[in-house]
């Protein structure tokens, strides 16, 4: 242990936590918390997640706030005197804390000491005293009566409603938007997430780790490989496991395939959004064709197994290797072709130029990670700052725009496919030989441990404490688009209604990783 003097004037007591993810460790009075957090945001920094943990009678309650210090994280941990206590409102500092504060309080029963109370997870039918994450929890069999959620309400002259979902015309899952206008003109948008509410942190509860990865890989299916990486490494970083240099670039292989068939995915059906079905018809065959060459290597399309801790299933051989590099051949061709399309079709930029705008100032003031923040002028990139294996043997630069539009977004998309193409072919040419995975080493007891990937959303994240026995005690998965689906907020106002299916498909947020 030792003192730092990373917060100057701050003097606390840091642990590092060992693993591939630099973090340090610190217990916070609700004082050292406040200032922890406003000295990490004066200095650029901004809120990762939050959570709570029941850890007994003997060690009762305990919220756990993770900060992203540029090349560490801050992890901090506030022991409540009692479950009846509340904490440090964090909303003003990070405005991005707000839903992850409802979401501890309808889960765990704590709540913020100050800022919004709305429920958030907890949908009508939840009885009032029923909280799912704690120890003394029974399973709710009575529901309680239904109660309107207050909605903000926007009044005028010529203002009126309109309200999409939760149900969608679509195959997707649930999620309401409530829409205030004047004519087609959007005046406010205000979200309601969380319908389905999986119960995965509860699931995981009693699993052992070995287990428990193909629950974290299954969250959010288009991030599979970033979510079942994270939770790999927290387990390796909790069993003090290597993992050989051999698997963690199959598992760099695996995830900038899957960040490349998201772009390409996405690039299609924003071109279909904007009145370019060819668009739509082209990216999907190039997605088509990359899952297919998924399927031949890895024997499925979307490798949710793939990963295990201490390294990857299993191995590549020279055939696959070969696939994976005719098929990247052939997709980059297309793709400098498709983009020369894009960026030439006048009716194409119309609608993306000037729509959805999120400047640089208001990324920054909303904590705006990943790809969408990138398009706002924020050169935030895991992959580059915090140089885990394998990416801190080769150049990752952040790929940045400072327009923060659509076509801000779709620009991101394809330079960042054609720099996950890069990565590959390097990949691919310098893979070390050797094992494919390492023995599990023993679990201490009661310690905290955290791991995390840059996915194609952005940072994604897992907190995880463990029996010695080698069960989960909590593990907390962290979708990035809890920071990026209040900015989409933001960024449909003074657009009109029909640019929204627009707006929303070049975030493309997440309602599964968000709805644990």
């Amino acid at each position: 242990m030792k003192t730092m003097t990373s917060l100057p004037g701050l003097p606390l007591t840091w642990t590092a936590l060992p693993g591939a993810l630099p973090a340090q460790h610190a217990v916070v009075d609700p004082v050292q918390l406040l200032e922890a957090c406003r000295r990490v945001r004066e200095r650029g920094g901004h809120l990762v997640t939050l959570w709570a943990e029941d850890r007994g009678e003997a060690l009762g309650h305990c919220l756990v706030v993770v900060l992203d210090g540029a090349d560490a994280l801050l992890v901090l941990e506030y022991v409540l005197p009692s479950v009846a206590s509340s904490y440090p409102d964090l909303s003003g500092i990070f405005p991005t804390a707000s839903r992850l504060q409802r979401a501890v309080h309808d889960l765990s029963g704590i709540r913020a000491n100050g800022g919004d109370h709305r429920p958030w997870l907890r949908h009508d039918r939840w009885p009032g005293d029923w909280y799912p994450l704690r120890r003394d929890s029974i399973p709710a069999v009575a529901p309680a009566e239904g109660e309107r959620y207050p909605f903000v309400q926007v009044e005028g002259d010529g203002v009126h409603e309109i309200a999409v979902g939760p149900v969608h015309a679509g195959t997707i899952e649930p999620g309401h938007f409530r829409f205030s206008v004047v004519g087609e003109k959007v005046l406010r948008l205000e979200e309601r997430l969380g319908y389905v509410h999986k119960g995965i942190e509860k699931r995981m509860e009693g699993m052992t780790l070995g287990e428990g990865i193909r629950v974290a890989s299954r969250v959010s299916g288009d991030s599979t490989v970033a979510f079942a990486w994270a939770y790999a490494m927290a387990v390796e970083s909790l069993t003090a496991t290597a993992v050989p240099p051999r698997a963690l670039a199959l598992r760099a292989l695996l995830l900038e395939r899957e960040r490349l068939a998201n772009h390409l995915g996405d690039l299609g059906a924003l071109g279909n959004d904007a009145g370019l079905a060819l668009g739509l018809s082209q990216f999907l065959r190039l997605k088509e064709d990359l899952l297919r060459v998924n399927a031949q290597v890895w024997s499925v399309r979307y490798p949710m197994d793939a990963l295990v801790p201490g390294g990857v299933r299993a191995d590549l051989t020279p055939i696959g290797a070969q696939q994976l590099w005719d098929s990247m051949g052939r997709i980059e061709s297309e793709l400098r072709v498709l983009r020369e399309l894009y960026d030439n079709h006048a009716g194409l930029q119309d609608r993306f130029m000037g729509a959805g705008t999120i400047t640089p100032d208001l990324a920054k003031r909303l904590g705006m990670v990943g790809m969408a923040a990138r398009a706002s002028g924020q050169a935030q990139d895991w992959r580059a700052s915090k140089r885990m294996p394998p990416y801190d043997e080769f150049e990752v630069s952040p790929v940045v725009r400072d327009q923060g539009d659509v076509a801000a977004r779709v620009a991101v998309r394809f330079d960042e496919a054609s720099d996950s193409l890069r990565i590959c072919r390097h990949l691919l040419t310098t893979i070390p030989a050797g094992p494919i995975a390492a023995p599990l080493g023993a679990v201490p007891s009661d310690r905290l441990a955290v791991g995390g990937v840059e996915g194609w959303r952005g940072p994604v994240f897992v907190g995880l404490r463990a029996s010695r026995e080698g069960t989960v005690l909590r593990c907390h998965p962290h979708d990035p688009s809890w920071h990026n689906w209040p900015a989409l907020e933001h960024a449909i106002i003074d657009n009109i209604v029909p640019d929204f299916p627009l707006i929303n498909k070049s975030f493309n947020l997440s309602y599964s990783g968000h709805d644990l």
